[in-house]
């Protein structure tokens, strides 16, 4: 099983001069994150419909083994009645995405923190998402952050269809830790600007551990560093990607 690390997104300007070399074209900033990490969460897909154009090229900027994973579109995750998101889901996943051939990673449904768990309506908003787009295999993440979630019956759906709990280490959302697919998918947010890598060594030894014995148990693995000191994330994200020899 593999191991991928990265970050949320590649364009922060405070990350130029820190992460990326002074003098860095923007235009190759890119390229040079995907040297120097494994995976990156590419945040544009929440906000608005990317082109097919757009996911070709990033896709040639990543080297061979390189995973794009894509937050799905706000509009299909932040609503009330989540089974009513059906045209927005459709929007959502006929962008093009697939142009990103086999960069193409899982994609994150990212719920809202008021959006409490109504088995019903989330079981049928889980209908509503294929396991299929434009003939390629699709992974899906799920990414709760309301405490009601935190029930066997949410895990058995999410089992059932062999869809990841995103792991979200915050102080802010629950904690699920559970295996329910083939993949596991882990947001650490508690990056902070103290210290140069991020994290003290022992949390990113701990977090080396979790990766190795996900993937130990026949898992791939995604881990992200999101928010917390964000312009310390690449350089929490390089220190986990030693520690784990990738």
């Amino acid at each position: 099983m593999t191991i991928r690390v990265g970050v949320g997104g590649w364009t922060y300007a405070p990350w130029r001069g820190m992460f990326y070399p002074a003098g860095l074209p923007q235009k190759r900033e890119l390229e040079y994150a995907a040297q120097h990490l494994t995976a990156i969460e590419i945040n544009a897909t929440f906000y608005g419909r990317q082109k097919p154009a757009s996911f070709a090229k990033w896709a040639e900027a990543a080297p061979d083994g390189f995973k794009f994973s894509l937050k799905a579109s706000q509009y299909a995750t932040a609503r009330k009645v989540l089974a009513d998101s059906g045209e927005s889901v459709r929007n959502f996943l006929e962008q093009g995405f697939t142009a990103l051939g086999d960069r193409l990673g899982p994609i994150n449904w990212q719920f809202r923190a008021n959006k409490t768990f109504e088995h019903d309506d989330f079981a049928r908003f889980l209908d509503l998402i294929p396991d299929t787009q434009d003939g390629v295999a699709l992974r899906h993440a799920l990414e709760p952050r309301h405490e009601s979630f935190r029930v066997s019956a949410f895990v058995d759906l999410a089992r059932a269809r062999n869809m990841a709990i995103v792991l979200a280490d915050s102080d802010g959302f629950p904690c699920i830790d559970e295996a329910t697919a083939d993949f596991s998918y882990a947001r650490l947010q508690r990056s902070v600007e103290e210290l140069p890598t991020g994290y003290h060594a022992a949390a990113l030894d701990h977090w080396a551990a979790k990766a190795g014995s996900w993937a130990k148990g026949g898992r791939d693995v995604f881990v992200f560093f999101i928010s917390g000191a964000k312009v310390c994330n690449p350089s929490a994200a390089q220190a986990l990607i030693k520690r784990l020899g990738r």
